[in-house]
């Protein structure tokens, strides 16, 4: 099966370039041209100038966007072009409401969707280790697996259509906690003027040990922000993450309060930084 990407920012150019490197790419489509020209000609597919162009010559079109109206964008696009029987994989974090009305838009054209958002950061795209979480029917997800194989370690089907686009949220809450926790402990570890990459070592080894800590702890410390998850994107997740519970009457103060110290950090100028620049506030205090 050949495939189209649409979206090549961060996460989006290292797994196109994993679907080529296996052989199933052939287009790309950027909203910037010459970042989808350069990177077209270095994996020698085609450009295309228009998302309606793209999924006219695919069996599968993926998109990683960043918003729900970006993919709603797109999905109104494509319908006018792409070929019966075709797969559309959305891989942006929006919202569950978002995946449902880009499924019926597209079940009208007799083509398939899959809500398939990603964790693992840039890291994970580049080494294609991500794991993913699959709304949609299992026949589709079967139709693809081999291509998502080649960007994904842990692939999960969640269930219909929108499922994963819950899960993900999940994950971002669950990322907002963690943060939250990490960059106050390293503050107050620093505040006892302890040696923090030994904190950072032992800790790691033990029962609160985690990802962030071990990938984040050591450059927050060193006030290096370098993004490998932006916090203006992880912001528009959780304000995602708000309005999913707000409908169905969840409680969500920690992401409350993480939606306020991220809104401080973006007006400071922090939004292209690394989520892991919490700890900025966190050492002022």
């Amino acid at each position: 099966m050949q495939a189209g990407f649409i979206g090549l920012g961060s996460m989006g150019e290292w797994m196109a370039r994993n679907l080529a490197q296996a052989g199933f790419l052939s287009a790309v489509y950027n909203r910037t041209p010459a970042k989808a020209t350069a990177l077209a000609k270095e994996l020698q597919v085609l450009a295309y100038d228009s998302p309606e162009a793209l999924a006219a010559k695919v069996e599968v079109v993926f998109i990683c966007v960043s918003a729900d109206q970006d993919v709603i964008d797109i999905i109104n696009a494509i319908v006018n072009t792409i070929k019966p029987d075709s797969i559309v994989v959305d891989m942006s974090t929006v919202s569950s409401a978002t995946a449902i009305l880009a499924a019926i838009k597209l079940a009208e054209k007799q083509v398939a969707f899959l809500d398939a958002p990603v964790s693992g950061g840039v890291e994970g795209a580049q080494k294609g280790t991500l794991s993913m979480m699959v709304g949609g029917e299992t026949k589709t997800l079967c139709r693809v697996h081999p291509l998502l194989e080649t960007l994904a370690t842990r692939i999960i089907h969640m269930g219909p259509t929108g499922t994963g686009q819950g899960t993900k949220a999940v994950n971002q809450i669950m990322a907002a906690g963690i943060n939250q926790a990490v960059t106050e402990a390293l503050a107050f570890a620093a505040a006892q003027q302890l040696p923090l990459p030994k904190v950072i070592e032992v800790i790691g080894g033990g029962a609160a040990g985690n990802w962030f800590l071990e990938h984040r702890g050591l450059s927050m410390t060193q006030s290096v922000f370098k993004p490998g998850f932006k916090l203006a994107l992880h912001h528009k997740d959780l304000k995602i993450c708000q309005a999913m519970a707000k409908q169905n009457g969840a409680s969500l103060p920690l992401i409350d309060v993480t939606v306020k110290d991220y809104t401080q950090l973006i007006t400071d100028g922090y939004g292209d930084e690394d989520i892991s620049a919490l700890y900025r506030l966190k050492v002022k205090t």
